[in-house]
């Protein structure tokens, strides 16, 4: 049998095992609150590794690690570390049984219903409901863009038939099983991509671009690329792509929501030290297969740039048919993971915040037809927007940047503080907006037709910034709150009701 038709077996029985989930778990989606948080009752496996299937797709391990790896080496592996401790970790900590507690008993499923009970504002719920909905469909779209580029050069097929085969996943299992399919395949999902991580950094260490010569060759590559100092701009890069994608992830929808549905606090206790783990070992070990590229490629790039940097090192790895459709899988499930994910958040609150306040004729059942049509909705216009030019990398830091940057503050203080005041909270969101869309706007004016290079010549370069105008957004969006908190807490009642059985 030749590899081509082992790798789709294998993915064939992955696809099959997706389906399968979705039926057995079609009784538990018929309603909305079945649908969007399945009972709150998951245990800490199941919610940790839900959390580290959502937070790495395809776009972490081929994006990001070839990206960093190619522009830092070893350095790059900062990031993997980065993410496990302060996008992991620290958050679990800090937000987790927080936002269960209140979540639980206010009985909220959404974040713009969290904004909305906080500080008693519709129009920010409405407003909050809106931005999540657009600007979660780049994070979607970068999804899709970083799994077809290696499908593409392992398969040598066409690059659509790839986002096909995860649309497909992913709308099967969120519109037959809802909320605990997701959580139920997740978990799964994640144990082949702990699997797959560890076998993958095995074979490529074995390869012999990396083997050939012994481990003096790897210590003469780190002496040589990787250990010196980073000249400044490098290092600032750096440092904004690991607080991007480690403190970025505290203001994403999607992942805020893997915390409601936790059992109790003793699962989040467990689920913490779980997800932890999880990270450790899935970006850590990501961002190092992604440090060895000029191993592979000395210091010249393949063909289709940084995002085939890794499909290129997997193909010179020669890796065994089987564990190709491994890895193949292995990407597939972590991008249907992240895709249902941002298409469960995204289409929840678009249905439930925006949607159903403003209409009369909706219950329960017809609400979740709804929900899910928009699921739906959403999974093709995230294809369509894939098709473009766009890298991963900045697709990605566009929509982390705009909604970490618009809801981080507001959330993460009124979790613990309870002056904030809805001023603060609104001025908190359209500063942050404001500083993160400059990238993502520079990008859309480059696009037009008939331009000269640039205004004023630096919008080229700030469509390459996302993640330092991300990181501003978020620091300048915390700045603000606690400043207009200050101005304006005598001219707002504090919200004592909110905070009545945190602990």
């Amino acid at each position: 049998m030749d590899t081509s038709a082992i790798i789709w077996i294998t993915i064939g029985v992955y696809v099959i095992f997706m389906v399968v989930t979705g039926i057995l778990n079609k009784q538990n989606a018929s309603t909305l609150s079945s649908f969007t948080v399945g009972g709150r009752n998951a245990g800490a496996w199941i919610s940790a590794l839900s959390y580290g299937t959502a937070y790495f797709s395809a776009v972490m391990f081929v994006g990001y690690a070839g990206n960093t790896g190619w522009s830092f080496g070893l350095w790059a592996i900062a990031a993997g570390i980065g993410n496990a401790i302060f996008g992991t970790w620290l958050a679990w900590k800090v937000l987790a049984r927080r936002t269960r507690d209140i979540a639980t008993r206010l009985n909220l499923k959404t974040m713009p219903q969290f904004f909305s009970a906080r500080y008693d504002s519709t129009r920010l719920k409405y407003f909050s409901a809106a931005v999540i909905y657009i600007f979660l469909l780049p994070y979607s779209a970068s999804v899709y863009k970083g799994l077809t580029s290696v499908c593409s050069v392992l398969l040598n097929i066409d690059e659509r038939i790839c986002m096909v085969v995860i649309a497909v996943a992913s709308a099967v299992i969120l519109i037959l099983g809802g909320y605990l399919a997701a959580l139920k395949a997740d978990f799964i999902q994640g144990i082949i991509m702990m699997v797959g991580i560890v076998l993958l950094i095995i074979f490529v260490m074995r390869a012999p671009a990396v083997s050939d010569g012994g481990l003096g060759r790897l210590w003469d590559y780190m002496q040589q690329h990787d250990m010196a100092p980073l000249p400044t701009d490098s290092a600032v890069s750096l440092i904004a792509t690991v607080l991007m994608t480690s403190f970025g992830t505290w203001g994403l929808p999607q992942m805020i929501h893997k915390y409601y549905g936790i059992k109790d606090d003793r699962e989040v206790k467990r689920g913490t030290s779980i997800s932890t783990f999880f990270s450790l070992l899935v970006a850590g070990g990501g961002y190092f297969i992604g440090s060895l590229s000029h191993l592979f490629f000395a210091d010249t790039l393949p063909a289709g740039g940084k995002d085939y940097i890794v499909p290129n090192m997997l193909v010179q790895a020669r890796l065994p048919a089987v564990l190709l459709g491994v890895v193949l899988v292995l990407l597939i499930a972590a991008s249907v993971s992240t895709l249902s994910s941002i298409t469960l958040s995204a289409s929840t609150t678009l249905s439930m915040d925006l949607i159903m306040p403003n209409s009369k004729k909706l219950n329960e059942h017809s609400g979740a037809v709804l929900t899910k049509v928009l699921c739906l909705l959403f999974v093709a216009a995230s294809y369509i927007i894939a098709n473009t030019d766009t890298p991963i990398l900045d697709m990605m830091s566009y929509s982390w940047g705009i909604l970490s940057g618009s809801f981080l503050a507001p959330y993460l203080l009124a979790l613990y503080w309870k002056r904030v005041t809805r001023k603060a909270a609104w001025s908190a969101v359209v500063s942050g907006f404001i500083v993160a869309f400059i990238p993502a706007g520079s990008m859309l004016i480059n696009l037009l037709p008939h331009q000269n290079t640039g205004i004023f010549g630096i919008t080229e370069q700030w469509a390459s910034m996302g993640p330092q105008f991300a990181c501003a957004a978020m620091l300048l969006s915390l700045v603000v709150c606690v400043a207009v908190t200050w101005k304006t807490a005598k001219s707002e009642p504090q919200q004592t009701e909110f905070y009545n059985t945190v602990r």
